[in-house]
């Protein structure tokens, strides 16, 4: 199972409404819980790769969910400023990177002119490194996320100013 494919899986259980989904094979053991104990919106992977001793490898501990406070205080600062601009949000769980390389620029700053397909930040999940691009073109108005932060699916991480 590739990340497209655990990507798409993630999607679909957060639209379909299921509390939990698992899914087993060979090499892999996913389990998606969403909506959990009251925190709505919240989504948790936990994957098993068996060892090479045959005995199971022990399931990592679920985060904390430290991003989900961010993401609920940013309507609350001022929906109606908001309201007008689109909201770039996380595909996918991982960590937020805002540039390509540490010792590279950011890839989009506050201000910044961008058009459709323009990369914004990269996220880092399972070791691979996702371009996060822009769905529409605009101006870059907030980055809701700090660097090197780890983000879920769904959050949002850019406002996009369409005019």
């Amino acid at each position: 199972m590739d990340i497209k494919e655990i990507q798409s899986l993630i999607k679909f259980v957060a639209k379909s409404g299921a509390s939990e989904v698992k899914l087993e094979t060979d090499e892999i053991k996913i389990t998606i819980r969403t909506g959990a104990a009251g925190r709505e919106g919240e989504t948790t992977i936990v994957q098993h790769v068996p060892m090479a001793h045959g005995m199971p490898a022990p399931a990592p501990a679920p985060q904390a969910a430290p991003a989900p406070a961010p993401a609920a205080e940013a309507p609350a600062k001022s929906d109606e400023n908001d309201s007008k601009y689109i909201t770039i949000k996380s595909p996918i769980i991982g960590t937020f990177y805002r540039k390509p390389a540490p010792d590279k620029p950011n890839f989009v700053e506050v201000g910044d002119s961008i058009s459709k397909g323009d990369v914004l930040c990269v996220i880092e999940a399972m070791k691979l490194f996702n371009d996060i691009e822009s769905e529409v073109s605009g101006k870059v108005v907030k980055v809701l996320v700090e660097d090197s932060s780890p983000v879920e699916f769904d959050q949002p991480l850019f406002l996009i100013d369409p005019s």
